[in-house]
């Protein structure tokens, strides 16, 4: 059994609802994970917002211009009057509950619940249509085994036995279809893993049937080595480690939610990207397989603040880093890179919310310099320390490019780089021709 999960694009419109059903229908009897139609989550985050500020008619607009635009989804996406009537039905239900909540006061509880809709109307579209074109599929409500703990995180142990119990009721099933990204907290009440959290739901629930393989279904052909958007001439990573993939989804790559990664690894499930677009091609497979010696990939980290703290008092005194950390994990602040040097540290973090009280706080152990507007690139491969020569190709790629910090020993899979916003473009080009195109 494989676990296939589909994101919002990739469902984006009733041709691609049909062409992810050609891809789905193998024969396998395969657990299909999907994410809300592109631009739902998006619309029910603003209907919220409207319904946070006590204005049910905004909230009403954005509803009622959400429910056309799936009524228009149904005419293409069905077939038969019966069908086309069954779905009309099943989206009214969504949104007239979606209206019950402009009537009474709205909290995080109540968001929650409507941010939900989003993935429980294109599994239940996507059900609908697979059983009017045959397919014996049963839809498996993610509310019903996704759950986590006190602390928020999975209950895998729940997981397991619920979705086994669910898939034991329904052996005859030729496919399985659920909705990544929801689940309910330890209280019953519904929930979901964040944003990027259908790749979690991907990875848990195959850790949980222990799949064959994970595939992360997207518009893109996998994982590239640097950033298309911004760097000529890249071009896919066929085999990463899963702490390559990890450092590289941290670390700017968009394609993969960095937390999705983890229960697959821990059981040992290889996880493939492919295209929902280029179905054919062979897209990136994560596995824990290292090709040795070999750099993969770069990646880019962007609003990174630098902060450098320097103190000649504090020289070789014992407790002064301790003292310095305290600060960031009071503020609940993490920290990306650290540096040291005898008379001072330098780290960087993403997340400028507490920084005016950070710095004056760190004052009190000597002078702090703040450079904002960085970024870290990260090489990323497998970069073990015997592994001669690879620090001095990245350094020879950066010759002409300023760098603040470097970041290496940390990880057998990582060398980190800070350099200026305004640098980024012509540090990754420089990496990409330096360590690939050559």
């Amino acid at each position: 059994m494989k676990v296939l999960k589909f994101g919002g694009t990739s469902v984006g419109s009733a041709q691609r609802m049909k062409d992810v059903a050609k891809l789905i229908c193998s024969g396998d009897r395969n657990i299909v994970v999907l994410s809300a139609m592109s631009g739902t989550t998006n619309s029910l985050v603003e209907i919220s917002d409207y319904l946070y500020k006590k204005n049910p008619d905004g909230a009403n607009e954005i509803i009622n211009k959400l429910a056309q635009k799936y009524y228009g989804h149904i005419e293409e996406l069905y077939s038969t009057d019966e069908y086309k009537q069954k779905a009309k039905e099943l989206v009214k239900s969504h949104f007239d509950y979606i209206r019950t909540f402009t009537k009474d006061l709205f909290t995080l509880f109540e968001e929650k619940v409507v941010l939900a809709q989003g993935e429980l109307i294109s599994t239940g579209m996507m059900n609908l249509y697979l059983n009017e074109t045959g397919v014996n599929s049963v839809l498996l409500l993610a509310l019903e085994y996704m759950r986590t703990d006190k602390n928020a995180e999975p209950d895998p142990v729940y997981i397991k036995e619920r979705l086994t119990k669910l898939l034991d009721e329904h052996t005859d099933a030729s496919l399985y279809i659920t909705q990544g990204y929801i689940c309910r907290n330890a209280y019953g009440e519904i929930d979901n893993l964040q944003r990027g959290g259908s790749d979690y739901s991907a990875s848990l629930i195959g850790a949980a049937v222990n799949a064959e393989e994970i595939q992360i279904w997207t518009d893109i052909d996998g994982m590239h080595n640097n950033d298309p958007r911004v760097v000529d001439k890249t071009s896919p990573v066929r085999n990463l480690h899963f702490e390559e993939a990890a450092e590289l989804a941290y670390f700017g790559a968009k394609i993969l939610h960095p937390t999705c990664i983890l229960p697959a690894k821990l059981n040992n499930i290889p996880v493939r990207l492919l295209n929902t677009m280029q179905p054919e091609a062979p897209g990136t497979l994560i596995s824990n397989n290292t090709e040795k010696g070999k750099i993969k990939a770069v990646a880019a980290k962007d609003n990174i603040i630098s902060i450098k703290i320097k103190s000649g008092r504090m020289l070789l005194a014992t407790g002064f880093l301790r003292k310095v950390f305290e600060i960031f994990e009071n503020y609940q602040t993490p920290i990306d890179m650290v540096t040291t040097s005898e008379v001072g540290v330098s780290v960087t973090i993403d997340n400028r919310k507490h920084l005016e009280e950070i710095v004056d706080d760190l004052k009190k152990y000597g002078t702090v310099t703040v450079d904002e507007d960085m970024v870290i690139v990260c090489v990323v491969g497998d970069l073990e320390w015997d592994n001669v020569g690879f620090e001095a190709r990245i350094v020879q790629a950066m010759k002409d490019v300023p760098v603040r910090m470097i970041s290496y020993g940390g990880s057998n899979y990582n060398v980190s780089l800070l350099v200026k916003a305004s640098d980024k473009k012509k540090a990754l080009q420089a990496l990409s021709d330096h360590l690939f195109n050559n």
